[in-house]
């Protein structure tokens, strides 16, 4: 081998190691755990919203690219008038912002959406880096509530504190046998976050979305609602 063939395999073999290192460290900047006020500062938009339907390409049983349009409930932080979201998503990434679509004869799953701007689009948002929604049910009390355990993004906030007991009156706040992998039944079953009922699994706790939105900060909030009373979030029976 001449001394070019090897300068040559020698700057591959450098080029890769970057290239694999600078992976790891991205990977591990988006799976770093962030604070809700945090998410709010890099967010164009905060809602409450709950699924409508999906507009997605699928590989293999799976979405690759599309948008999902979502009706937006509560508007905490927006920079314009919404009233139906387009969140689009291209590519398999940790992180992704995949919604699954309702039935018409279901309604949708509802979620707190921390979104931006599309670069490429005025009139659609795309997920942050570090996730980009929330699951939220409804109370037996039509409450809003953040549903635990968190999944979806990996959260720093301590909300112990925050946490209550709740029943829930959201067709959501069930599980199977086939929802769910064993792992995630038994450590949440341990945790006291499910309860077995009738041969399925139901959640058993939240935090109020009225708490919620104050963990947000001045950055979670448009100005035109930090005038607004702080009264909790109900969904209309």
């Amino acid at each position: 081998m001449n001394s070019i063939s090897r300068f040559l395999m020698v700057a591959c073999v450098l080029a890769s190691g970057h290239s694999l290192a600078q992976t790891e460290e991205n990977a591990l900047q988006t799976d770093d755990p962030v604070s809700l006020s945090e998410l709010a500062s890099m967010a164009d938009v905060i809602v409450l919203a709950q699924a409508r339907d999906t507009d997605y390409i699928y590989r293999r049983d799976f979405p690759v690219k599309g948008s999902a349009y979502l009706k937006v409930l509560i508007p905490y932080k927006v920079d314009q008038p919404l009233d139906i979201i387009e969140v689009y998503e291209e590519g398999l990434h940790e992180n992704e912002c995949y919604f699954p679509n309702p039935s018409v004869f279901e309604e949708g799953k509802r979620y707190l959406l921390f979104l931006k701007k599309d670069p490429d689009s005025n009139e659609r948002y795309r997920g942050l880096e570090p996730g980009c929604a929330l699951d939220v049910l409804v109370a037996s009390d039509y409450r809003y509530a953040l549903r635990i355990p968190i999944t979806g993004m990996t959260v720093s906030d301590d909300l112990d504190d925050y946490i209550q007991d709740l029943s829930f009156n959201d067709n959501y706040a069930i599980e199977t046998e086939e929802s769910l992998s064993s792992t995630e039944r038994e450590t949440w079953l341990a945790e006291g976050w499910l309860v077995e009922n009738d041969g399925a699994y139901q959640y058993t706790q939240g935090v109020d979305l009225t708490v919620l939105r104050q963990l947000l900060g001045e950055d979670g909030v448009s100005l035109d609602r930090h005038q607004k009373r702080l009264d909790p979030e109900i969904d209309q029976p």
